[in-house]
């Protein structure tokens, strides 16, 4: 095999190895935007590979492109559905906009390798040709935006739901778990009336669960897609039956409900969907960001700190201090949610920059909506199961701080009125005493009415 083979476009020749499957327009690419390293993400190639196969069938059933190159293009693409010929797919994630690169990266390696499965050498695009037959009936303004609706919707449904789910039974768990956990509710990081621990993890609980109910509601929208709105939404090179069609197809392989989009051309040029997905993340990561700070707040300690929570020792906390454990997981979920807010500010930036007929920053939202969504799953994952689902309340600092606690002299209100119960309160702390403490040195009220008044148990 020749170390180079030379391949020819509208602005001339250049040198492509031998080997690989990608063409002269992923080479150019290659070269033009050496930026960050990272490659566009696998979801997103697959979920392309998913419509490359999906329009080959289609464009075979029209009659508009002959089965044995027809038949070849799916065997191509159904390799790269199996994983196979990874590491063809090289442009950059920051490339030229609309994601063209991307899209010739696709159309050229599923023309070579369909040369090679019809008996031919890689670049003779007369048996193949990446434009004509791959992208046939397609541009690179319809395809990458259903790509990316399909990899999002996709990734949604089988890693950040599951999780999320996972995680609402691990909190509801906890909720059950320490329901009879009396301890001292906070405002203001100041102490407040009681509460119990359970009910303080249904908070967390019910935050999660108004997560998914925004995340699953974007994850629908992201099901309707512009196939066949080709390069602006008018449809322009595509036949009327292909778009039916190839959603037919699609749907099959996927087995979801994916639907073409009654407004083309807004899709194309807004990305509204994209954008509420991207913000229903936002919203969990600030419910989890939350959670995972009052973990680490009533973790901490352990002598120095609220110390109501002990949180699982998953790795040492420190090289220079012995026996040091950091909360690390919640410490995780926090940078994560930082960086799915991120994200989303990054999205709504590139979402607002459309112009006219298009949205040439597909690329970006992208890159940054399926990364969160990966992020986020895995973090929430770990989360639940390395942290929340271990963790245990220490019922002698929960018991000595509720005993302490002088909100409690809120519950005297109905019976000597708000100024003399702030009298009491006020009192007790400057003595260093207990609300009942002091009520019985001033003979406020018998200790049988004390003991009913100021129970913990009557007031959560």
């Amino acid at each position: 095999m020749p170390a180079y083979r030379k391949e020819k476009d509208v602005l001339g020749t250049v040198r492509v190895p031998g080997g690989v499957y990608y063409g002269i327009e992923t080479e150019r690419a290659a070269e033009n935007f050496r930026i960050s390293g990272i490659h566009v993400q696998w979801d997103l190639i697959h979920a392309y590979a998913l419509l490359k196969k999906s329009a080959a069938m289609a464009n075979m059933k029209t009659g508009e492109l002959d089965r044995k190159r027809g038949r070849a293009i799916v065997q191509a693409c159904d390799e790269i559905l199996a994983g196979k010929m990874r590491d063809q797919f090289i442009v950059d994630v920051f490339q030229a906009g609309a994601g063209t690169s991307t899209n010739m990266n696709l159309n050229e390696v599923i023309a070579n390798r369909a040369i090679e499965l019809l008996h031919g050498k890689k670049g003779d695009y007369k048996l193949v040709h990446p434009n004509d037959h791959v992208n046939m009936s397609q541009s690179t303004n319809d395809t990458f935006h259903s790509a990316t609706h399909i990899a999002a919707y996709l990734l949604a449904e089988k890693h950040l739901l599951p999780a999320l789910r996972d995680l609402e039974k691990v909190l509801d768990a906890k909720s059950a778990e320490f329901s009879k956990i009396i301890k001292v509710g906070r405002t203001h990081l100041q102490e407040a009336v009681p509460i119990t621990l359970g009910e303080e993890f249904s908070g967390y609980a019910g935050a999660i669960r108004e997560s998914i109910k925004s995340v699953e509601d974007a994850a629908d929208r992201m099901l309707t897609i512009p196939l066949g709105g080709t390069a602006i939404g008018t449809g322009i090179n595509a036949s009327q039956r292909y778009a039916r069609l190839a959603l037919d197809e699609l749907n099959r392989l996927t087995k979801a409900k994916f639907r073409l989009s009654k407004y083309e051309f807004a899709v194309m040029q807004t990305q509204k969907e994209e954008m509420r997905l991207s913000d229903s993340m936002r919203e969990a990561a600030i419910a989890l960001d939350k959670i995972a700070n009052d973990f680490r707040l009533l973790g901490s300690g352990p002598r120095s700190g609220l110390n109501e929570l002990i949180l699982p020792a998953v790795q040492p906390g420190s090289s220079i201090m012995p026996g040091k454990i950091n909360p690390s997981i919640p410490e995780m979920m926090n940078m994560v949610a930082f960086q799915v807010m991120g994200s989303n500010t990054t999205i709504a930036k590139a979402a607002d920059a459309g112009q006219l007929e298009l949205n040439v920053y597909m690329p970006l939202i992208a890159f940054n909506l399926l990364f969160s969504i990966n992020i986020l799953s895995n973090a929430v994952r770990t989360f639940a199961h390395r942290c929340v689902s271990g963790v245990k309340p220490n019922l002698i600092m929960i018991k000595e701080h509720l005993e302490r606690d002088l909100s409690i002299a809120t519950a005297l209100s109905p019976y000597i009125g708000y100024g003399r119960a702030a009298e009491i309160a006020r009192m007790a702390y400057r003595r260093n005493k207990s609300v009942k403490e002091i009520c019985l040195e001033l003979n406020i009220l018998d200790r049988k009415r004390l003991d009913r008044i100021l129970d913990p148990r009557r007031l959560v």
